[in-house]
């Protein structure tokens, strides 16, 4: 895929949207990923069809769909959707994303989700996303809490997955909040000795 249809750059990851070319990889990474991805987000057949489907439901103003890729050689390590796209006076989307077996713990996905919130925020214009995470999913919620996404509350038998109502986790994100974010990263470094604190440095 050329690099110009990227949308965001990070130093080793870049995102663009999902094309109808992607099928085989995709596949192959989801088949490969079955059982690491089974508790999270259940069992689910990887057909044309289906595929076909997930296409037509991101070209609605409702949906997005996104892959992050290696952004020297394109190869896709994860991706990442924004659902249930809300305009007017709300301006807010449901993040659901998925890493990869082949390539998990590397930081690709927190480089890769920190674009889309990007994205999201700038010409997205969208003002809030919220990501539902199951409490014993630790990994998801690390990532979350690397972007710095908040805790809202937790949810009840939330979503039916791999044959059982699963609680979540409620967590959120707002533009202003990455905007404190920034703010605070770009507080000059204190010298050496002089009193005070910095923003705690996070492992991608």
């Amino acid at each position: 895929m050329s690099v110009t249809s990227y949308l965001r750059q990070g130093p080793r990851v870049a995102i663009r949207r999902v094309c109808r070319q992607d099928y085989d990889e995709l596949t192959a990474l989801a088949r490969e990923s079955a059982e690491m991805l089974r508790r999270w987000v259940g069992a689910r057949e990887n057909t044309v069809e289906g595929f076909e489907s997930y296409l037509g439901r991101i070209q609605q103003p409702t949906h997005e769909g996104f892959v992050i890729c290696l952004r020297d050689a394109g190869t896709i390590v994860g991706g990442v959707n924004i659902n249930n796209i809300v305009r007017g006076a709300l301006q807010s989307g449901t993040l659901g994303y998925t890493s990869y077996a082949s390539t998990t713990g590397r930081g690709y996905m927190t480089e890769g989700l920190g674009l889309v919130v990007q994205l999201a925020f700038g010409p997205l214009e969208l003002h809030r996303l919220e990501a539902n995470i199951q409490p014993d999913n630790t990994p998801s919620l690390n990532l979350v809490k690397r972007l710095g996404f908040r805790r809202e509350g937790y949810s009840t038998a939330f979503q039916y997955i791999d044959g059982e109502w699963r609680d979540h986790e409620r967590w959120a994100i707002t533009a202003e909040m990455t905007r404190t974010a920034a703010q605070l990263t770009n507080v000059p470094h204190r010298p050496s000795g002089e009193k005070g604190s910095r923003p705690p440095a996070g492992r991608p």
